[in-house]
């Protein structure tokens, strides 16, 4: 069988994580995940404020060669070692983590349809559709949890930087999808459906 690489995409906070997780738990140990995010450019030989005023919602901000290289790996049947990103830094940390081979390899992340060289390489497309109030209200309660940052940074980096970047590069990715996933991780329904689908193609 022809190994599938999956695309998971869509808008911060829309739920495209929690689609990528329900899919591979459903799978099991078939699957290889790999977040976008995890791979971005590293930033450590810049100043503190220098990396906070990166575009991190811009497809520049990412290293494409070095995720390209992964899947090329993975699809050959080798073990890689994917970057752990650290966002209260902006930076990689200095340990790694393991991801093994496998049937389906699923690469998650807002900008992953907007990327044409990583588009064409997927098998099968998804974009997860969610209403902005609730991806922005996701967003906001992540990056204060999760983040260490205040609501007034993570609103003005929203109105600044990822609305804009969201209309111009992720929106427009969705002409793209073979599937479109509305309510991400809630639709149970969308979610048997490809998980129906995949088992039927990997037997």
């Amino acid at each position: 069988m022809k190994q599938m690489i999956m695309g998971i995409a869509g808008g911060t906070g829309s739920g495209k994580t929690m689609v990528a997780e329900a899919i591979a738990n459903a799978l099991g140990q078939r699957v290889a995940m790999l977040g976008l995010d995890s791979y971005y450019h590293d930033r450590k030989h810049l100043s503190v404020e220098e990396r906070q005023r990166v575009n991190y919602d811009h497809p520049d901000a990412f290293d494409i060669a070095l995720l390209l290289d992964h899947i090329e790996r993975l699809t050959r049947g080798d073990a890689v070692d994917m970057p752990v990103y650290d966002y209260a830094s902006h930076g990689r940390l200095d340990r790694t983590q393991r991801v093994e081979p496998a049937p389906v390899i699923i690469v998650e992340g807002i900008m992953v349809l907007a990327l044409a060289q990583l588009r064409e390489r997927l098998t099968v497309k998804i974009f997860v559709d969610t209403d902005a109030d609730v991806r922005f209200i996701r967003r906001l309660a992540r990056d204060i949890r999760e983040r260490g940052r205040t609501p007034e940074s993570v609103i003005e980096q929203y109105l600044s930087v990822v609305r804009p970047m969201h209309l111009e590069f992720v929106e427009p990715s969705k002409r793209y999808a073979d599937i479109i996933v509305p309510e991400g991780g809630m639709n149970t329904v969308a979610i048997d459906f490809i998980v129906t689908k995949l088992r039927t193609l990997l037997h």
